[in-house]
């Protein structure tokens, strides 16, 4: 059973501008996809008021979990504008509802915001923004085939906590080829300068199909090293934790109360129904996914039908393992009776080795940090 009771809707929204060298997202540039905003948006209301039917049906009941968290992400959402999100978020309302408190967050490509688009949200009550800033380093940014400038990163952060945004996050990335860690120092420097209260750090990761990994075959980039990785890592958390920023779960920093709920949702073992082309959805023990293709995606809703391509049933072995797996990134660990008596000696070993606490709980050490997913290997194997 899961720690943590909640519900969530995630929303997908496949339109981008541009596509960036290393996302292996499902993402469509205009170019790419003949299905308009409009349409999308007719038929994610159309999957939206069949979920919420099939979840209250499987629950026995008249009505719907009512979602704690929705989450609007890409793609670009922003390139919706502010009135198409408000309009997805009323499509959440109207069907599964929101519980009160809810934490509605949308993600945003900095160059398709305004203080205008950003008033829009509050006015349409969204509560938290997440911003993809990437890096401070024009370079860097030439590197990923961002479009967007590294001031205008910092600007669309301060606009949204002009426009009243309790909780805004900036996104980066480390390790990218040619970055140095002058380039590093200064991307935390421009974050830190904004007042921010979230930062997320992913390391980049050089997906195989994209046009970074074309490049970095050739030799044309380096490929990326585990030892600057770590180093990156490590450089970024001392330079968060000095700053009053707290790590929840191996990625992300926030100040006091400004975790994402959302992605805490999916950490501890939630439920949620994700709408759009390609979103996952977890319920009960069924994990599906809908079509990828956005003309197909309307297609099948305009015939009444819910979109979805592919269902599996997580057994319970299964689904033990993505539990140790996903709550050992997080601070907060998981209870010791989720580890079985195979793996205690591992464990013991991990906590000599200054890697795990271990108590009524189970959890990685700021030194463990960067080899959680090592100790969960090891423990998993042991079990």
């Amino acid at each position: 059973m899961a720690e943590h009771d909640s519900f969530g809707v995630y929303l997908h929204v496949p339109f981008c501008a541009t596509r960036c060298g290393y996302c292996d997202f499902n993402t469509y540039t205009p170019t790419e996809v003949a299905s308009s905003h409009a349409e999308y948006l007719d038929a994610i209301e159309r999957e939206l008021e069949l979920a919420a039917a099939r979840t209250a049906a499987e629950r026995g009941e008249r009505t719907p979990p009512r979602a704690d968290t929705v989450f609007v992400g890409g793609g670009t959402p922003s390139l919706l504008g502010a009135e198409g999100l408000s309009r997805l978020l009323g499509a959440v309302r109207d069907t599964f509802g929101l519980a009160p408190n809810a934490e509605v967050t949308t993600e945003s490509n900095p160059e398709s915001t305004s203080p205008g688009y950003f008033a829009g949200l509050r006015e349409a009550d969204f509560t938290r923004v997440s911003l993809g800033m990437q890096s401070a380093s024009t370079p860097v940014l030439k590197v990923l085939d961002r479009t967007h400038t590294p001031g205008r990163a910092v600007a669309a952060a301060r606009e949204a906590l002009a426009a009243g945004f309790d909780h805004v996050n900036l996104d980066m990335i480390y390790g990218t080829p040619t970055e140095t860690d002058d380039d590093v120092r200064a991307t935390l420097d421009a974050i830190l300068s904004t007042g921010v209260d979230h930062v997320s750090a992913y390391s980049l990761i050089v997906e195989d199909g994209t046009a970074m990994a074309r490049k970095v075959r050739r030799g044309e980039l380096p490929a990326p090293e585990e030892e600057v990785y770590a180093r990156r890592y490590e450089l970024i958390a001392q330079t968060l934790e000095a700053a009053g920023f707290g790590w929840y779960e191996v990625s992300n920093w926030s100040k006091p109360g400004g975790e994402c709920r959302h992605n805490l949702l999916y950490w501890r073992d939630g439920q949620w129904w994700g709408a759009g082309p390609g979103a996952h959805s977890y319920i009960g023990r069924e994990r599906f996914a809908n079509v990828k293709r956005p003309e197909r995606y309307a297609d099948i809703l305009r015939g009444g039908e819910l979109p979805i391509r592919f269902t599996e049933t997580v057994t319970d072995a299964e689904h033990h393992d993505e539990q140790v797996m996903l709550g050992l990134r997080l601070k907060e660990g998981i209870p010791a009776g989720w580890v079985g008596e195979g793996a205690r000696g591992v464990v013991d070993k991990h906590v000599r080795g200054g890697l795990l606490t271990a108590g009524e709980r189970i959890a990685v050490t700021d030194a463990g940090r960067l080899l959680a997913d090592g100790i969960v290997t090891d423990i998993l194997a042991a079990e």
